[in-house]
């Protein structure tokens, strides 16, 4: 998906991520400004259906207009003659020897 709120802004004339930021605030939505560069770049990390409505009412827009699909971008599906891909896992590995107690009797 490709997030597009900076061009529809400009389409509305808003040029400035804090003109848009109090815009929603007026709104009720109230977001830091480290979560506004996210939405104003292009790369936001999460937002929230409920952000997205307000978004959309302040813009006077549809969702369509902000989130485009990019289906050429997602990977074809791996044949059955190719291995599958192994992935790294995140994060600390389990550690060996015991495993869960039982609940109590």
């Amino acid at each position: 998906m490709k997030w597009n709120l900076r061009l529809a802004a400009a389409n509305r004339g808003i040029w400035k991520a804090s003109e848009l930021q109090r815009m929603l605030a007026e709104r009720g939505l109230v977001i830091s400004t480290g979560k506004m560069s996210g939405l104003w770049s292009g790369r936001p990390n999460t937002i929230k259906l409920d952000e997205l409505d307000v978004i959309c009412a302040v813009l006077g827009c549809r969702v369509e207009e902000l989130l485009v699909p990019e289906p050429d971008q997602v990977p074809a599906p791996a044949s059955d003659d190719e291995p599958a891909a192994v992935t790294e896992r995140s994060g600390p590995a389990p550690r060996p020897g015991r495993g869960r107690s039982l609940p109590p009797r």
